[in-house]
């Protein structure tokens, strides 16, 4: 395992430094370098350093990797854990869902993964050159603007001068506000109107629209109720411009109510539109034919929200687990293994710490930083600086006990340094209790981070959360689909992980293969 893992850190970097060179962004590879880029508080460079590291480390395992057979207790453990189905399926689940969010840009983005045109083929969402449109035979205005892929697949289909492939879901997770969708009704045989695909009387506004892709070119505007003209109705020219107006009372017209200034017969304009009426969505929409699970109320689609904070919430794991745990583990065995004055002098700084109230922290460093500052680095920089203590007195209370071994002893006598006997010979014998720390870890950091941004203290808007679109469905209960996606999005995989957690602590309980005599 630890060869496969330095092979994999040295393998994906260097494609991760060819690829940047040859200026391609490729999924999940390209993070370290949009960081550095996005940021004017952090080199360029950053992504080449960040890459250059990991292949130090990759080599290191590599090198320092000796084999040696796996004991039997552990495979017993691993046998275990994969006959506790529940635990092993949800592990299962939780790898398939960070394939997934791996893919980056393949599934989720609102950049095409590639164009034809003019017989040449071009790959906009895996290189670093924005494309406008005048590569894509664009005039205009649009000639100069950067090409807006969605409208482009839209054009080309119309004039069948081309073709866009586009992301599953072709929208980027946040700042990328969606056409107001629209919904086509249906008029009945009685002449009323009806909701779609119901039987159903349609209650509301409804408008004719000069294009049934567009929401804004209305051409008329009625006020229904009981699928019947209610109230006043409004009517637009082709440019915007209002130039109708009448009222109707249960479906019948109000004498001398009608007001005309547009040009031309009045019969001519009321027949412009031969569709039934559509029924504008406005935001936050409801789930449609365009928005699978609906839009938020900045105009955000759903599922690429949604798909957005699971890759912040994995993405906050993969960094703030290492970091803690080296963190924890490395000053917890050396508290128990050195103890004296060192064990002392930590226990009361850790004391300290613990009385501090990290919510206060967390919220007065938040409101004090600049929008720029405050993205998931500062934010998970103060959760690893008070993340680490947890699991400190567990490992110092191992290492008191292990250091006591015959093991350790033989270790000293054969003059293995301090360091030695703590990572090669005590930290295996306590792997047991790291491994069941992991998953509850990972539920811990990702409700602090849902915590925060539900109070507005956390993420700014450019990164999706799970825990802002929960505020977001609360401060708008009339759309339910906000609250009940980001619900079950956060307890399904939450669940997932402690199921994890549950079938670990099973597998690797002492008790499980302990016989006392």
């Amino acid at each position: 395992m630890k060869k496969k893992i330095g092979y994999s850190l040295v393998i994906l970097s260097v494609i991760s430094i060819i690829a940047d060179l040859l200026n391609l962004t490729l999924p999940t590879l390209r993070g370290a370098f949009s960081l550095g880029r996005e940021s004017s508080r952090i080199s360029d460079s950053f992504g080449y350093w960040f890459y250059t590291l990991l292949i130090f480390i990759g080599v290191y395992l590599i090198l320092s990797y000796k084999k040696v057979a796996v004991s039997p207790v552990t495979l017993r453990r691993i046998q275990r854990f994969k006959q506790i189905r529940r635990g092993y399926i949800s592990l299962m689940i939780i790898l398939f869902l960070g394939l997934l969010a791996s893919l980056d840009q393949v599934l989720v983005g609102n950049k095409a993964l590639a164009v034809k045109y003019d017989g040449s083929w071009t790959f906009p969402a895996f290189v670093k050159e924005n494309y406008s449109g005048e590569n894509y035979g664009r005039e205009g205005e649009d000639a100069s603007l950067p090409a807006q892929y969605r409208n482009l697949k839209k054009q080309f289909k119309s004039e069948g001068s081309g073709r866009v492939i586009m992301p599953l879901i072709p929208f980027q997770p946040t700042q990328d506000k969606v056409d107001t969708p629209v919904r086509k009704l249906k008029i009945g045989d009685d002449g009323k109107l009806y909701k779609t695909n119901s039987n159903q009387l349609y209650n509301g506004l409804a408008s004719t629209l000069y294009d049934s892709d567009n929401a804004a070119s209305i051409h008329i505007r009625h006020k229904y109720r009981k699928g019947v003209y209610e109230g006043v109705a409004e009517g637009k020219s082709v440019d915007g411009k209002s130039v109708y107006r009448a009222s109707y009372k249960q479906g019948e017209l109000i004498e001398n109510s009608v007001t005309w200034s547009g040009e031309g017969e009045l019969d001519d304009f009321l027949t412009a539109v031969q569709e039934p009426p559509h029924e504008i969505l406005y935001f936050p929409a409801p789930p449609n034919k365009v928005n699978w699970l609906g839009t938020d109320s900045a105009g955000n689609d759903l599922a690429a929200y949604l798909f957005g904070g699971l890759q912040i919430n994995f993405r906050a794991v993969l960094i703030y687990i290492p970091i803690v745990y080296v963190i924890g583990v490395t000053v917890g065995l050396a508290m128990g293994y050195f103890g004296g004055i060192f064990d002392l002098l930590v226990q009361r700084l850790i004391e300290i710490l613990s009385n501090i109230p990290l919510l206060f922290v967390l919220v007065i460093v938040s409101s004090s930083l600049d929008e720029d500052m405050r993205g998931l680095g500062a934010i998970l920089f103060i959760l690893i600086a008070f993340g680490w203590m947890g699991m400190t007195y567990l490992m110092r209370t191992s290492a008191y006990k292990e250091r006591e071994r015959d093991y350790v002893s033989a270790s000293r006598v054969l003059g293995a340094s301090s360091w030695r006997i703590l990572f090669r010979h005590i930290l295996p014998n306590t792997i047991a209790i790291l491994v069941t720390l992991i998953p509850f870890s990972v539920s811990g950091v990702i409700m602090s981070l849902t915590s925060l941004d539900y109070l507005g203290f956390g993420l700014p808007v450019k990164y999706a959360s799970w825990g802002t679109l929960l505020k977001d469905g609360l401060d708008n209960l009339n759309a339910p689909w906000l609250v009940t996606s980001s619900f079950c999005c956060l307890v399904t995989l939450l669940v997932l992980v402690t199921f994890v957690g549950e079938a670990v602590r099973e597998a690797f309980d002492p008790k499980q293969r302990t016989f006392y005599k």
